[in-house]
């Protein structure tokens, strides 16, 4: 069996969650292709996975890591984009045509969907959300009432087009997306919302202080994890504030800071009580072992905290409205 996964290569987040399934499917023996671009392409490479750059699609971001919506229209513009959507279409019947899948599992990407329905391929979607929205601020609104109602009718369609839509989420009323999943009637058959995907289970890990000895945390003090995930550009703003923050905070803590860049060095650096790695690749021992998790708001991290039992403070990005 052959399987092209076609992931969002906007951070890690869609990444992370197809790399467990794609991990288990070959076990079982199938032959895995990812397909995928920016920050995505080098996770999975470091993964050890097959994969081919996607052209990038990408949004404006101010300064303080917000979309630029005003800029998003204008730069690359309504053609430009409408451009680099049929080169991605191209590209993926190209791997397709390369490849030969007997299934395309998406994750957020609607130019793989297209590819696949014009050579016939069975596909799969994965979600964070059915719909799109724009923020409801006034300079926004004519524009959000637009955008809803033609994203509706078209990402919709494309969304639902396919086999299977699997939304990892729980069932109401502990949806965690909960204004973006009023998903309409006609589509209910084929979608599920099939809980969070994690590689690794918080039972399947040793016990808290058992972790913290492990990894050299204190064992008196409390642990707070800060896992900043996100695009780059979108998470810099962030990163910089945060962690000003998080080194004033009182030697009564100890906090643990993961920059959230796959190819860094996993050495980490140590302050008094701040302790800063480029990158974490054992992310989940530190997340069971700590008490406290600070983040961005992103749809994983908050799923992952919330499986493994964690109290989580998140601080969304502004403009983003699944946030």
């Amino acid at each position: 069996m052959r399987v092209l996964f076609t992931p969002s290569g906007t951070g890690l987040g869609h990444v992370g969650r197809c790399i467990p399934i794609a991990k288990k499917l070959e076990k079982n023996g199938a032959q895995i292709l990812f397909s995928t671009y920016r920050e995505g392409l080098e996770y999975v490479q470091q993964e050890g996975f097959q994969a081919v750059e996607a052209p990038d699609i990408g949004v404006q971001v101010k300064p303080d890591g917000s979309i630029d919506f005003r800029l998003t229209t204008v730069d690359p513009g309504p053609f430009l984009t409408g451009y680099t959507i049929m080169k991605q279409v191209d590209a993926e019947i190209d791997f397709m045509q390369a490849f030969k899948p007997d299934i395309v599992v998406s994750d957020s990407r609607a130019s793989s969907l297209v590819a696949a329905k014009l050579l016939d391929i069975p596909r799969v979607c994965i979600l964070n959300q059915f719909q799109v929205f724009i923020p409801r601020r006034n300079r926004f609104l004519k524009l959000a009432r637009i955008a809803d109602a033609t994203t509706l009718t078209l990402v919709g369609k494309v969304w639902a087009d396919v086999n299977h839509v699997l939304i990892p989420d729980f069932p109401a009323p502990y949806t965690l997306s909960t204004r973006n999943l009023h998903i309409p009637k006609a589509y209910h058959k084929k979608t599920r919302l099939i809980g969070p995907i994690i590689s690794v289970s918080s039972d399947d890990l040793p016990e808290k202080m058992v972790l913290r000895k492990k990894l050299g945390l204190s064992e008196t003090k409390p642990v707070i994890f800060a896992p900043i995930s996100g695009p780059a550009k979108e998470r810099a703003y962030f990163t910089g504030i945060i962690r000003q923050i998080l080194g004033k905070f009182p030697n009564d803590y100890q906090i643990v800071m993961s920059l959230g860049y796959p190819t860094a060095s996993t050495e980490p650096v140590n302050g008094e009580n701040l302790i800063i790695h480029g990158w974490i690749p054992n992310r989940f021992e530190y997340l069971k072992a700590c008490d406290l998790v600070i983040s961005r708001g992103g749809h994983g991290t908050l799923s992952q905290s919330i499986c493994y039992g964690k109290p989580t403070i998140l601080v969304p990005t502004p403009s983003h409205t699944e946030q």
